[in-house]
């Protein structure tokens, strides 16, 4: 697979091989803070764009373009494979994504369909296929998915919370009803990722944005569990796995043997802790805070120099933010992100080569 791309460095750092620089993308890399992708949202819904292949594909590929990131990430959202089940699924300005009919009934969960991926969420294998062939092996191509305990948790609370209490109660009050969704997602989940490396992805990431909404107990049972038997279904695709379970740093080392190729880390959490925990099992992704973007690029650089030297040139780490990048981010604040991270990533190998020999 490696041999057709022109530049494989993520491929590698997923692999934990040597690597001539750190490689690095951004988590939302395409979306509102790039005033091209703006100009696209003008004229479409946020769900046109996702369902509409060729729109997805230009989106796609705009910050491999413009700020020179060394992956693209299809543009989509976790959101889709709920709504494959079955689910009505809005967005809305200042609130999000929205279910109108969240899940709180033994009759509404009973009510969710068995996911056809081919016919339901097609649109985003056609995306994948499109941008695969624009890129012409310049970077590697990034599909995604929903973790079950974060779509779980959507799909009862009906949008983002700041408590969760929908979903906690079904975890306290019914939670052989949830553990019955958390394995229908988790078969959906693992058959979409596996539809969209067939379609074209090089690399899958699974995104549990709400697990640091857990206790560490609950964290393993209702997350982890469901996070490794995806893990263990796609793995015979041959493509690196990326889990980003976030805040969920009192598990690294369970995580580290799911057998996902890389954890990513989030900002708020330290990168040197994560690395010792997780013993060389796993190549780390992450983990400089978003909000560093709006400083400028001297400090930007400073912060970058401070994440690399966690790792001293060593192989297994792929440069990101801890989380997704935000909409109000200056694109020439993330540009000099990416460029810092090239250029100093070089530095520490060509140091580290010269005291060597």
């Amino acid at each position: 697979m490696t041999n057709e791309l022109q530049n494989d460095l993520l491929i590698r750092a997923c692999r934990r091989q040597n690597v001539e620089r750190t490689p690095v993308w951004i988590m939302r890399q395409a979306g509102r803070y790039l005033p091209e992708y703006r100009a696209i949202r003008e004229k479409n819904d946020f769900l046109t764009m996702c369902r509409t292949p060729e729109l997805a594909a230009e989106i796609t590929l705009q910050p491999v373009d413009i700020i020179g990131v060394d992956a693209a990430i299809i543009f989509s959202d976790i959101l889709v494979v709920p709504e494959a089940m079955g689910m009505s699924l809005q967005f809305h300005e200042g609130r999000g994504p929205v279910f109108e009919h969240p899940l709180r009934t033994q009759a509404d969960f009973d009510a969710l369909q068995r996911v056809d991926i081919a016919t339901e969420l097609g649109y985003v294998l056609d995306a994948l296929g499109l941008v695969r062939k624009a890129l012409s092996g310049r970077v590697p191509l990034i599909g995604f998915a929903g973790a079950p305990w974060t779509l779980a948790a959507y799909m009862v609370e009906g949008q983002g919370s700041r408590n969760f209490v929908e979903i906690k109660k079904v975890m306290y009050c019914a939670p052989k009803m949830l553990t019955r969704l958390l394995d229908q997602l988790s078969n959906a989940v693992a058959d979409y990722l596996i539809a969209q490396a067939a379609a074209g992805a090089q690399v899958l990431q699974v995104f549990d944005s709400w697990a640091g909404m857990l206790t560490p107990a609950h964290f393993h049972e209702f997350s982890l569990p469901y996070l490794k038997k995806i893990v263990e279904k796609v793995k015979p695709t041959g493509v690196p796995i990326i889990v980003f379970a976030r805040d969920a740093g009192h598990s690294f080392q369970a995580l580290a043997d799911i057998g996902a190729d890389v954890l990513s880390v989030s900002w708020e959490e330290d990168l040197a802790t994560a690395r010792m925990a997780v013993q060389g099992k796993v190549a780390l992704q992450g983990n400089v805070d978003p909000c560093v973007l709006f400083s400028n690029p001297e400090i930007i650089r400073k912060e970058v120099v401070r994440c690399l030297q966690v790792f001293g040139g060593e192989p297994g780490h792929v440069f990101n933010l801890g989380h997704g990048i935000l909409p109000q981010t200056p694109v020439a604040n993330a540009r000099a992100f990416v460029d810092a991270v090239k250029e100093e990533s070089r530095r520490t190998r060509t140091l580290l080569e010269k005291q060597s020999n």
